[in-house]
């Protein structure tokens, strides 16, 4: 298969010959009809046009027979051809070629073309790096930049390869990675992926990743080998095939053979052969699956969504139900805070306290308070004596006085003003710090996993589509309650291990059959791999969490879960359509060549008719819906 090219259609080496072969058959033609050459010219230009339209298919038939000791297709074409120049219609052969090798030709050529199309997303990295070494900023290859190098990236200018941002900020539009549409804000530390477009601040870039083994590359490299496996449906149409074809080529030899022991017209029939090789050779039922898998995984590939491979893209369209983990996946994964009840003072001097309490804590709730608090400008304070309680709190003095910030437990008479708040912030599932001296609270602070902006239209997205939403999570009933409450979800299971989410799934498929089930693709990996399909969240420059799913989402957007669905689905309709029409178009022209109903043009032109339409179809997967 001459799989790189990606020039001009009729300049494909297949493609070439056979458009080349028709026109030497449509001279031989012309000539013989107008009696302008003997016959011998004509039938010479015959052999040039089939030796030359046939050169790469029947070479593939010939490797095929040998190689693998297989009956192929391209086999029983060959041997039509060969049969109607032995019976001298070489006008009929030469078109048989002709045909078929534009078929083959725009066949092949269109599914390179779709494999190949997830490539061009390299062309999106630039050529070039500004690398500073040594305190001077030089050009240099993309190919060069080596893991620890800084590199230089202006506004408006695409990045390299991976790195973390060591000066400067920026907004960075990820889309070419992630399939996110929104730019994303980058500071020092944050991390940044090959491919994607710099836009107004210029920053300093600190490489993780060699080009070769960027994001970008790794997606490519992933998409690629995705397209290669198969589903069920073409492993079975493959098998049925390699006992099909020889089975046709059985019979058209049986037609051969018996009308010289029964005394019957041995040329009548054997034309009939040969137009059964041609009407039998079941095409369009063997590319009817493989163009639209390659199409979708692609089109799947360049939105941000990775579909590992074909069994997974056709298993997203059983969908019944989807089983989701909460922290990182229908929330953000990282707490905020919600809300600020201030019993005691004003709001300013308690956020105050807590910031100087919480400043030195490398907590991820003492993190949210601290960054709550900046937006107060509060003022530092004098803090000695500081004791962490682990689990609990922090306790200190702060110009003098001892305070506490932790579980309302710490204190000694919290009041029933201050128990009255506690239990509505935790029957809303938020977790409660509390503030003040020992015998005293000052204020309560909730803090809280924040949903995704897009969470309940997701959940409402699915239940459009009848499908059944499921939460597994290891956080409390109330929490769990909380969380269902606002996305509208069908159920929830709470405090699960990770061996209890496995046998949840277990269960979801016993009741509703296939189910996805949409985790971080680490500590849910033994979920993931329990289900169907298994959905890896935000996986982009993460091998374990990709590792770890049948499909990765790029970015952190829920909104890909139900188009990886659609597609999916689009995938088995457009299967089954492909399937059903081929099976259509051999139940009219198998019966009509052993009945002599049809001529070997006819059955020709209709066979190469069904085998571009069946590509014309499944190529549908590579366009938005």
């Amino acid at each position: 298969m001459e799989g790189a090219y990606e020039g001009k259609w009729y300049l494909h080496g297949p493609m070439r010959n056979a458009l080349l072969a028709g026109v030497l058959s449509g001279v031989a033609f012309s000539l013989a009809h107008l009696q302008l050459a003997a016959p011998a010219v004509e039938i010479g230009l015959y052999v040039v046009a089939i030796l030359l339209g046939g050169f790469h298919w029947m070479r593939e038939a010939v490797e095929e027979l040998i190689d693998d000791h297989a009956v192929g297709i391209e086999f029983l074409m060959s041997a039509a051809a060969v049969g109607s120049a032995l019976l001298g219609a070489w006008d009929e052969a030469a078109f048989l070629v002709f045909l078929y090798g534009v078929a083959e030709g725009l066949e092949e050529y269109t599914y390179v073309r779709t494999r190949a199309s997830i490539r061009k997303l390299l062309d999106l990295a630039p050529k070039e790096a500004r690398v500073i070494r040594d305190g001077r900023e030089s050009s240099v290859p993309a190919e060069e930049v080596r893991v620890g190098d800084v590199f230089r990236v202006r506004p408006g200018e695409s990045i390299p390869t991976d790195g973390v941002v060591a000066r400067g900020r920026s907004s960075v539009n990820e889309a070419t990675v992630t399939g996110e549409s929104m730019p994303v804000e980058k500071a020092e530390g944050d991390r940044v992926l090959a491919a994607t477009l710099n836009q107004e601040g210029a920053l300093e870039i600190r490489a993780t990743a060699s080009f070769k083994d960027n994001t970008l590359a790794k997606l490519v490299h992933m998409v690629e080998e995705a397209q290669e496996q198969k589903s069920q449906g073409q492993v079975f149409i493959e098998r049925f095939g390699r006992i099909y074809s020889p089975l046709v080529l059985l019979g058209a030899l049986l037609m051969v053979v018996a009308p010289l022991l029964l005394g019957l017209p041995p040329l009548e029939w054997a034309r009939r052969a040969v137009v059964l090789l041609v009407a039998a050779a079941p095409c369009a039922l063997v590319m009817s699956m493989p163009v639209a898998v390659a199409a979708g995984i692609g089109r799947a590939g360049k939105s941000g969504v990775l579909i590992k491979g074909g069994a997974h893209l056709q298993n997203l369209g059983k969908i019944k139900a989807v089983a989701f983990d909460k922290t990182g996946t229908l929330t953000l994964g990282r707490p905020a805070v919600t809300d600020v009840v201030v019993l005691e003072g004003d709001r300013r001097g308690l956020l105050t306290l807590a910031y100087n309490l919480e400043i030195l804590s490398e907590h991820p709730v003492a993190k949210a308070v601290v960054a709550a608090a900046k937006e107060v400008n509060p003022e530092t304070l004098e803090v000695a004596d500081f004791e962490s309680l682990t689990g609990a709190g922090i306790k200190a003095r702060v110009r003098g006085q001892r305070f506490i910030i932790g579980k309302p437990s710490l204190f000694q008479e919290p009041g029933a003003k201050a128990d009255g708040e506690v239990a509505r912030l935790r029957s809303e599932g938020k977790t409660v710090i509390a503030v003040g001296a020992p015998d005293k609270i000052h204020g309560l602070i909730a803090v809280q996993d924040k949903l995704r902006p897009r969470a309940r239209d997701v959940i409402g997205m699915l239940h459009s589509m009848g499908i059944k939403t499921v939460l597994l999570t290891g956080d409390n009933e109330v929490t769990a309650a909380s969380v269902g409450r606002e996305t509208r979800i069908d159920e929830f299971k709470a405090n699960l291990k990770p061996e209890d989410k496995v046998r949840a799934v277990r269960e979801l498929k016993e009741r509703y059959g296939a189910v996805a089930m949409i985790g971080d693709g680490v500590n849910d990996a033994p979920a993931l791999a329990e289900a169907t399909v298994g959905i890896a969240m935000g996986a982009a420059g993460s091998d374990v969490a990709i590792e770890a799913a049948d499909v990765a989402l790029m970015a952190d957007d829920l909104a890909k879960v139900p188009f990886a669905l659609l597609q999916g689905r689009r995938a088995r309709r457009i299967s089954l359509q492909n399937v059903v029409f081929s099976i259509g178009v051999l139940a009219v022209l198998v019966p009509g060549a052993v009945l002599n109903l049809i001529g070997i043009t006819v059955a020709v032109f209709a066979h190469e008719v069904s085998e571009l339409l069946a590509v014309a179809n499944g190529l549908r997967m590579a366009r938005k819906e």
